[in-house]
């Protein structure tokens, strides 16, 4: 029975970065090019994604080239180029959002469907596969039962999102940047709309909430559900962070190889889709990088406290209290604070006050339970005291870092004069090397056997050997220095070859067809060869996408996230509250209409 390959796919913002992912584990990469990306800030030119496939490929991992904004019509033949040069370049597939790049003339590559193609229910996978995507990028919104229905309904490999920041609208489906600020999420240019504060406001004009972040959510942390995700069928444990630093990267990416590694080593009927194994290095913590609070979403198909709560920032993890508050002779600020923890020189804090107010500051002095700070900042005793920059697990991570070696089993012939290492590699790419020279009999033979295995049993490079079997004719005696050369000479030839990856033959899909339907701006559809798509598979009419030509109302966001559950005013949970309806957010002048899909469970921001 052929093993179902898992994956731990990173995020890359740069080179740099994404060599840092390979080193702590990640199976595979996603990486922009320098243009149409979906980050406009995470762009990087072609020479550097060359470097970043070479160093991926020695482990037999994958690079993947993000183009998935919607393409403009004066922008279809440089979209194309850069697909062209992306697999030039060593590029394993590429991730696409605009679907009329399917008619175009793309190299011969697998086509990956972007979280930006909306994909939530079986009807929206089986078309996608029909277009001829490999693979899917589910929706993050989606429960554990929606996506064993995904999985039952194609045969398409399954990507799901594990870790990271959340959009608060369905990807793909968010136009409310667009309409504010001009700048288009689908075009990879959110100002991000969703973290600011907001008013909520009734129908009267009177105030419910004041100046809170009321569309800012928590990130995601799916570690503990990887089994059950597995389970559902997702084959890519997706991270997000594309704007993330190194390390975020490194402490986020070795936290899912572990779990992910705890569950290769007690079922056996998955394996890992790259090569080689973490000695030593880290440990992680991912309480101690970038985070909102961690939410489960709706994986178990149920709702939870979703908000990020009083601000749209990381504050980092609890530590405890603040107890007694004063100044130095400098007068700069001194407190005392309550916890299990210690605070170190250098550890960036933040405050949050009994009325909700938020402070930061960095420590300068730390000294028993005491902290001093240059910082100027108004902290009151009671408030809840946060580390969201641990100094001490910063420096660790930059001179702790593991080791990432491929096995090879090694053995060791000396029979009619001669003698031959025979090294194979996990999976299973085969070279041999010769020990030249003349050798005299081991005056000591088990001596001699336990120093071919100790001279053998090291690392070489990526390569990390085991002395699988010996065959001898009489036992020789061999110096270190030339069990040492030959064990480097093994890796060395092993470099040479490429890694082994198997590709599986997918099925021919039947063609869906769109017969009937008329598709608004929510297609996304920003040029000709992507009406033709959608034509030539039988949708009526197609509007163009938003960014072309927006409606003067239209439906900005929508939403598994509900204001309404969130403050526990929701009528489906027997609140009896009821308010002046409708119900508009505020921030700035601006005013945005909600609506409550209450047979859907999802709420909608007009505006």
């Amino acid at each position: 029975m052929q093993l179902r390959e898992l994956e731990i796919l990173a995020p890359a913002k740069n080179r740099d970065i994404g060599i840092a992912a390979i080193d702590c584990g990640a199976d595979a990469l996603y990486i922009a090019g320098p243009s149409f990306g979906a980050r406009e800030a995470a762009g990087n030119p072609l020479s550097e994604i060359e470097a970043l496939a070479k160093y991926a490929h020695r482990y037999g991992a994958g690079v993947y080239l993000t183009l998935n904004t919607i393409i403009f019509e004066n922008e279809i033949d440089r979209a194309v180029k850069l697909a062209w040069e992306a697999y030039e370049c060593g590029c394993d597939a590429l991730i696409i959002q605009d679907l009329g790049l399917l008619e175009a003339k793309l190299p011969p590559i697998p086509l990956f469907a972007s979280t930006q193609t909306n994909i939530r229910t079986p009807q929206q996978a089986k078309f996608l596969e029909s277009l001829g995507f490999s693979r899917l990028i589910l929706a993050r919104e989606l429960s554990l039962e929606q996506i064993r229905e995904i999985r039952e309904s194609c045969t398409a490999d399954l990507e799901s999102f594990v870790h990271g920041a959340l959009c608060v609208s369905y990807s793909g489906q968010c136009y409310m940047s667009s309409r504010v600020t001009g700048r288009s999420g689908n075009r990879g240019e959110c100002a991000q709309p969703c973290r600011g504060d907001y008013n909520l406001i009734d129908n009267n004009g009177k105030v419910i909430v004041k100046e809170k972040p009321l569309l800012s959510l928590k990130d995601l942390n799916l570690a503990d559900y990887i089994p059950q995700l597995a389970g559902a069928g997702i084959s890519s444990f997706k991270i997000e962070g594309r704007l993330k630093g190194k390390s975020y990267i490194k402490n986020i990416v070795r936290y899912y190889r572990s779990v992910t590694d705890n569950l290769l080593e007690s079922d056996k009927e998955y394996s890992r889709s790259s090569l080689g194994k973490l000695y030593g290095g880290f440990t992680p913590r991912p309480q101690n990088t970038f985070n909102r609070g961690y939410t489960n979403l709706f994986i178990e198909g149920s709702r939870g406290s979703w908000s990020s709560g009083e601000v749209a920032k990381s504050i980092g993890e609890y530590i405890g209290t603040v107890e007694q508050v004063g100044k130095d002779k400098r007068g700069n600020l001194v407190f005392t604070y309550k916890s299990d923890e210690r605070i170190g020189n250098g550890d960036g804090l933040c405050f949050i006050t009994p009325s909700g107010e938020v402070a930061g500051i960095r420590a300068s002095l730390s000294e028993g339970m005491s902290v001093y700070t240059n910082d100027k900042a108004q902290v009151k005793p009671g408030s809840l005291l946060y580390r969201n920059y641990n100094h001490s697990f910063e420096k660790e991570l930059e001179s702790n870092m593991p080791k990432r070696l491929i096995g090879a089993d090694v053995t060791f012939i000396q029979k009619e004069g001669e003698t031959t290492l025979i090294a194979v590699s996990e999976d299973s790419r085969e070279v041999a090397v010769k020990i030249e020279g003349e050798f005299g009999e081991a005056q000591n033979p088990e001596r001699a056997l336990e120093g071919i295995k100790r001279q053998i049993e090291k690392s070489s490079g990526i390569y990390t050997f085991r002395l699988s079997e010996i065959i001898s004719e009489q036992q020789l005696f061999y110096p270190a220095s030339v069990l040492n050369e030959a064990r480097r000479e093994l890796a060395a030839k092993l470099e040479t070859i490429p890694a082994i990856k198997e590709t599986r033959v997918r099925p021919e899909v039947e063609q869906i067809s769109l017969h009937g339907q008329t598709l608004d701006y929510r297609a996304n559809i920003a040029n000709s060869l992507s009406r033709e798509l959608y034509s030539r598979h039988g949708a009526e009419s197609a509007e163009p996408a938003f960014e072309i030509s927006a409606p003067k109302e239209a439906e900005l966001m929508r939403c598994k996230y509900c204001i309404k559950f969130e403050m526990g005013t929701c009528p489906s949970e027997g609140s009896k509250v009821r308010y002046s309806e409708p119900l508009f957010l505020e921030n700035s002048g601006r005013k945005f209409r909600l609506a409550f899909d209450c047979k859907k469970c999802e709420m909608v921001i007009f505006g």
